[in-house]
């Protein structure tokens, strides 16, 4: 809770601190809060690769958070030092059109430090964070239930963030909200060491990463080695019946022992010549499972365009409410995070036990990604019709930014039923070494997003006149039914990839799926 409000109050209002206070341009203050949110969504993988290979989550998780406090601290005297921002703007948008020669080297330096190590810290704790609560239930049933009320908890605490402490960056002050970020970043990492001894910790045997890497290895040793009448290698367990799956029967030659392979005690002797049945079936299951996730990463594009156009939007609507009160234009946002908290409630406890009723099962995590698919395109072509109404009215009769908020609510919805669904499927069948790993592939697919979205927005600048610095003058509708058209092919392919689909782990029925389950539409 205390992580996801400080990464909320110090990233949702990223894009309007750079155009105020660095006087950076309006797409180039985007184009930086996307680098910096594909960041704080990639390092969640580097920290879930280092916990399942060397430290494990509680490690990881409390080293990660210490150096979240370290970056925010930094981030608070940016805005509380005039020596680190350029001169303050009175009358002008950025800083080149009054007559300030921009920010210096060292102080964007102290700028993107202080980004850099919230992005480490914020990001390295969130889905370890994740994987070490799901660890402290036994069963499949149990952790879909986590994961479910696990993204409530960091969506609201997104939501206060992108709220409250929004609100009392633009209308008190930046040093005083960014303090208060501070302040709840270290409230975080103590009440997490004061529950050390409660917690259910899964001991690391060693890098998971590594026997992967043997079976690719030894498989091309062996790439001429005859499977017929062959001897499998079971390692350490007395499981020695059956043979390895037939699907990708290239992979199977590196569990097959030949001699000299193993000593006389049974241990291997040439570690980078034979892997054990199990390690090549893990690798299977990956690589089963890769089409599934790469339909994923375009989700998070769209998403990713959508709420740094949606700030830029609202920065040239009308944000008063009742006459007095005006929205942030960080705020906006908040359409999606809202919505995304308040379905996952109603779908746990209401819609997925009512489909079971008139079903016979609860909806399968392939049919919820599914869903979450539509909905993301429908949502791409309502912010598309809402910013063409803008247009229309022109300057003179600004537009309520209230419209910004049914689109917003689709695409929250719609994350919702794929983002946990995701989560859910990936550590469930995901081999069990690769757990932290498993809950870190959702955020790959959110940084990959971030990133995809910029290199998109900065190819639409380049050869269309769509994305002008002054967006008055350009077509941001046309970037929403492009992203619309192409989430409708990318949706063709997820259900061709879904329908292909197997799913590896028997204890997904315990959630109400069956294991020849695949999406039906």
């Amino acid at each position: 809770m205390f992580m996801g409000i400080m990464t909320g109050g110090a990233n949702a209002n990223l894009i309007v601190y750079l155009i105020q206070k660095f006087g950076m341009k309006s797409i180039d203050a985007a184009q930086v809060s996307n680098i910096v949110n594909g960041c704080i969504n990639l390092t969640p993988v580097v920290g879930a690769i280092i916990a399942d290979s060397y430290f494990g989550c509680f490690s990881i998780v409390a080293v990660a958070s210490s150096i979240a406090f370290l970056g925010v601290l930094l981030f608070t005297l940016t805005a509380s030092l005039p020596s680190l921002r350029p001169h303050q703007c009175t009358n002008a948008t950025t800083t080149a059109s009054c007559g300030g020669s921009g920010p210096s080297t060292s102080q964007i330096a102290v700028l993107y430090l202080a980004l850099g190590l919230i992005v480490i810290g914020g990001g390295g704790s969130r889905f370890t964070n994740a994987t070490l609560g799901a660890d402290q239930f036994s069963t499949a049933r149990d952790q879909d239930v986590f994961f479910n009320w696990y993204f409530v908890v960091f969506y609201v605490s997104s939501i206060i963030g992108s709220t409250v402490i929004v609100y009392i960056e633009d209308n008190v002050g930046w040093g005083l909200g960014l303090g208060i970020c501070a302040a709840v970043n270290a409230a975080a990492v103590v009440v997490f060491l004061m529950g050390k001894r409660f917690y259910r910790v899964t001991e690391v045997a060693g890098s998971p990463f590594t026997g992967l890497a043997r079976v690719v290895v030894a498989s091309v040793v062996k790439w001429g080695v005859d499977e017929e009448g062959a001897e499998y290698y079971y390692g350490s367990k007395l499981d020695g019946g059956g043979t390895p799956s037939q699907s990708f029967r290239f992979f199977n030659r590196a569990a097959i022992q030949v001699k000299g392979d193993t000593n006389p005690d049974g241990t291997v002797a040439k570690p980078w010549r034979l892997a054990t049945v199990e390690q090549v079936e893990d690798l299977k299951a990956l690589i089963k499972i890769f089409p599934l996730w790469s339909s994923s990463p375009l989700l998070s594009i769209t998403i990713g365009i959508q709420l740094s156009m949606t700030v830029l939007q609202a920065l040239k609507m009308d944000r008063h409410i009742g006459g007095t009160f005006s929205i942030p234009p960080g705020s906006v946002t908040i359409g999606s995070l809202a919505s995304v908290a308040l379905t996952l409630p109603l779908l746990d406890r209401a819609v997925y036990p009512a489909f079971q009723r008139y079903m016979g099962r609860a909806p399968n995590p392939l049919q919820r990604i599914g869903a979450g698919h539509i909905l993301n395109f429908i949502g791409m072509a309502g912010s598309a019709l809402v910013e063409r109404a803008r247009l229309r009215s022109g300057p003179a009769h600004l537009t309520s930014v209230l419209w910004l908020l049914p689109p917003l609510v689709v695409v929250g919805v719609g994350e919702a039923l794929h983002f946990p669904g995701q989560v859910g499927l990936y550590y469930q069948e995901f081999p069990e070494a690769l757990r932290g790993t498993s809950t870190a592939m959702i955020s790959l697919i959110v940084a990959i997003g971030f990133y995809m979205s910029t290199a998109v927005v900065g190819f639409v600048r380049r050869t269309t006149g769509w994305l002008p610095d002054n967006i008055d003058a350009g077509r941001v509708d046309k970037v929403y039914w492009m992203l619309a058209v192409v989430g409708m092919i990318n949706f063709c392919y997820y259900v061709v990839c879904a329908r292909l689909y197997k799913y590896q782990n028997k204890n997904k029925e315990e959630v109400g799926s069956e294991a020849s389950d695949t999406l039906s539409t």
